[in-house]
């Protein structure tokens, strides 16, 4: 059994996919406030970790336990509601409604009456909004009309809406332009720190990876092991947050 601080356990944990081989992962543990850091997945693998962390899908081998229990033992669709209302996921498969404005995208884990926003509503958003970097001229403007960056500052509001215990992120920074992505991974690392969230984020950037987390992991295919990322950075003072 993990310490009671470890939020999400996976140990031995193998998953066919119809890739070239197998999902494999021997063992990860994502503490309470921890961020972590994982090279090596690519964008489909990354999706099927996220499925089964979240328990929408179990594995072929081994364990997975979110929150202290195992996703085998999920059985009811109201348990696995439950578990994932405790985590946010911030990946390009976050559907954003063009036709609906910035507002009501960000509106949408609240309530389905979109068309006339509560006033309590409206109010939680404008905070969403100003903590994930949309300026306030945005949320009228139709969400198709913001840049790629935008977009995926929308997608980390719907991550964050309801409170989640981790946020699990999937290849957050790929489609970025360059020069968009030290502020996003800033504003990224900076958001994990004030909420004290566990975070997982699958990355295919060495640099990003180190800017948004505590500890960088790269997994072998071949084995499952994660192992420490290394490299000319490490002798440099770790980020302070």
């Amino acid at each position: 059994m993990p310490p009671a601080d470890v939020l999400v356990a996976l140990r031995g944990v193998q998953k066919d996919y119809r890739g070239l081989r197998p999902l494999r992962l021997e063992e990860l543990d994502v503490r309470a406030g921890e961020t972590v850091s994982l090279l090596g997945f690519d964008r489909v693998a990354a999706e099927v970790l996220v499925n089964l962390i979240t328990g929408a899908t179990l594995p072929d081998a081994g364990d997975v336990e979110v929150f202290g229990a195992a996703t085998r033992d999920i059985t009811d669709a109201d348990g696995w509601l439950d578990a994932m209302d405790r985590f946010g996921i911030l990946s390009e498969r976050v559907v954003l409604l063009e036709p609906f404005t910035v507002e009501q995208n960000l509106a949408l884990p609240f309530s389905l009456e979109v068309d006339e926003l509560p006033m309590t509503v409206r109010s939680r958003v404008r905070q969403l909004a100003a903590e994930v970097g949309i300026a306030p001229d945005q949320l009228p403007q139709s969400v198709a009309r913001l840049d790629v960056e935008g977009q995926w500052r929308v997608r980390l509001g719907k991550a964050l809406a309801l409170g989640p215990r981790v946020l699990l992120a999937e290849h957050p920074n790929a489609a970025l332009p360059p020069q968009d992505v030290p502020r996003f991974a800033a504003d990224l690392a900076g958001i994990a720190a004030t909420r004290r969230l566990a975070m997982v984020v699958m990355t295919a950037d060495t640099t990003f990876a180190r800017a948004v987390a505590d500890r960088v992991l790269t997994l072998n295919p071949a084995t499952g092991a994660l192992s420490p990322a290394s490299g000319w950075r490490d002798w440099l003072p770790r980020r302070v947050r």
